[in-house]
């Protein structure tokens, strides 16, 4: 079996913090290099060795719908998947209170902190459990489910993705960093354990001496 995560493309929240103040989260479009990005990441995806067709799991922001059809990738079924989506951070945003709470999370911790108006990174660990258990119900049941699939989400979710699959130490995930716009990592079984193909860079050492790979 093979899981790809790829995150959503650069959007306008990325190049414009205000942008969260005029338009909800799950509504930020992609920006024009953002398009650019997702469509080269499509021919990566079909380049990939793999049996087809794919079966794919997307955050329901429009960011990643976005990046997904820009993809242009082959699949038997798509499935939009609210658990994917990206941490909330409330509902539109004052950027002096979000700046004081991203202060406060970075000394707290990106797991436990929970924002005022959202979810800490313990809330997304959850529902990225149970989609991943899900998953693995739904595939064990259907034998015509793709033995592939691509899952279209957001950077920290990525994270906590892979922090589930490989139980990973919480002091691990908070020391690794989101992977770039439209980056991939690869998820395989081999029969006896899961493999990522590529780490997370780290902006520090994991304070319990934890690696990834």
């Amino acid at each position: 079996m093979r899981i790809i995560l790829l995150r959503h493309a650069e959007s306008l929240g990325n190049v414009d913090e205000l942008a969260y103040t005029r338009t909800p989260d799950h509504a930020l479009p992609l920006t024009v290099r953002g398009e650019v990005q997702a469509r080269a990441a499509g021919a990566a995806v079909r380049a990939m060795p793999h049996d087809p067709p794919l079966a794919a799991y997307v955050s329901p922001y429009v960011r990643a719908l976005r990046t997904f059809a820009l993809l242009d990738v082959p699949t038997e079924r798509v499935v939009p998947e609210p658990r994917l989506r990206e941490q909330d951070w409330g509902n539109l945003q004052d950027p002096v209170e979000q700046e004081l709470e991203k202060r406060r999370r970075n000394e707290f911790g990106h797991f436990f902190y929970r924002l005022p108006h959202g979810e800490s990174g313990a809330d997304v660990d959850d529902r990225v459990a149970s989609f991943l258990n899900e998953l693995e119900l739904r595939i064990a049941k259907d034998p015509s489910h793709p033995d592939t699939v691509l899952v279209v989400s957001h950077g920290l979710t990525m994270r906590l993705l892979c922090r589930r699959m490989f139980s990973w130490s919480i002091d691990l995930f908070e020391s690794l960093s989101n992977p770039p716009h439209c980056a991939i990592r690869i998820l395989d079984h081999d029969g006896d354990r899961w493999q990522l193909n590529e780490p997370f860079a780290q902006w520090r050492d994991s304070p319990d001496g934890t690696k990834q790979l």
